[in-house]
């Protein structure tokens, strides 16, 4: 994702003289494709993620269209102050990109298991929470949000993710992309999870449930009308993400089902338990302790058959 993310971006900066890239030292062998091409838009701050939110801010007030560009936690958590204050109180055009989203850098340990990102910038005040499937969605999500004025955050895996749409689907922020038609039960994945979401639709399909999957790569503003359908259509909703059962995108989805009064015949929510994981190991070994999808998936959908 990163590598497509590099590429739409300098495709963007080529037709628009305000995009700037800043980065918080890292990105090496990433990023030199911008740096090269556009050395007087591109930063290094050092390892300082704080002032490079504010240095963001200010170019933003100067007319540029800055994107910051650093690992899961470090360009929200560790910036949240200059996020909330210098960048949604101004609705400062602002991009924020973070790189390792979930348990991509699982190896690091806690401080570097991006898990709570997406509950956090949802609750700022106008800023749209973007988290693309596959390099395609990537691509498309790094344009969109170039046009889209004010904050946004653009959470990205980190290398080598597998191509999931056979073709480019059509991409709108607040839309999402319904990837298996279905109606046995609906499967709404955001970000990373989506390749695994779709291996256990093709399990339920084999087994006679055909479910429907949507990719949620908006979180906010989500797709509500996707999700009401989804409750009217199916016989009900698992919400599948990367990141805290916690106000992500399962959270996101059950207000908009409480809120509508619509009758749905379950929702369920897979993520990462709301805990402190002081487990190391690769980003599959810890989704592994997350619990079973397919499983999850596969009562839910015995469920919808016996009612």
């Amino acid at each position: 994702m990163r590598t497509a993310f590099v590429e739409a971006l300098c495709e963007a900066a080529q037709l628009d003289d305000r995009i700037w890239l800043l980065t918080a030292d890292l990105g090496y062998s990433v990023l030199e494709a911008f740096a090269q091409r556009f050395p007087r838009r591109y930063l290094n701050v050092g390892v300082a993620e704080q002032n490079m939110a504010g240095i963001a801010a200010g170019l933003a007030h100067s007319g540029k269209l800055p994107c910051i560009y650093s690992i899961a936690n470090f360009p929200t958590l560790r910036c949240l102050e200059q996020l909330r204050n210098d960048i949604c109180h101004h609705q400062a055009n602002v991009k924020i990109v973070a790189v390792g989203g979930g348990y991509v850098y699982g190896p690091q340990g806690y401080s570097h298991h991006g898990i709570e990102d997406l509950a956090i910038l949802r609750a700022l005040p106008g800023m749209t929470v973007v988290a693309p499937a596959d390099p395609v969605e990537a691509r498309l999500a790094t344009r969109a949000i170039c046009v889209h004025a004010g904050p946004c955050y653009l959470r990205l895996g980190h290398a080598r993710e597998p191509v999931l749409h056979s073709a480019p689907p059509a991409f709108e922020l607040g839309r999402a992309i319904q990837v298996r038609a279905g109606r046995a039960l609906t499967l709404i994945s955001t970000g990373g999870m989506l390749q695994s979401t779709l291996a256990v639709a093709e399990r339920l399909a084999a087994e006679g449930s055909a479910p429907r999957v949507l990719s949620m790569h908006t979180v906010k503003p989500l797709d509500e009308q996707a999700v009401l359908r989804a409750a009217a259509e199916t016989g009900g909703i698992v919400s599948v993400e990367e990141h805290s059962v916690t106000g992500g995108l399962g959270s996101a989805i059950a207000d908009v089902l409480a809120v509508s009064g619509c009758r749905v015949g379950f929702f369920r929510k897979f993520g990462i338990p709301d805990r402190v994981a002081h487990e190391v190991g690769s980003r599959e070994h810890l989704l592994g302790l997350c619990g079973d999808l397919y499983g999850l998936a596969r009562a839910s959908a015995r469920q919808t058959s016996a009612a």
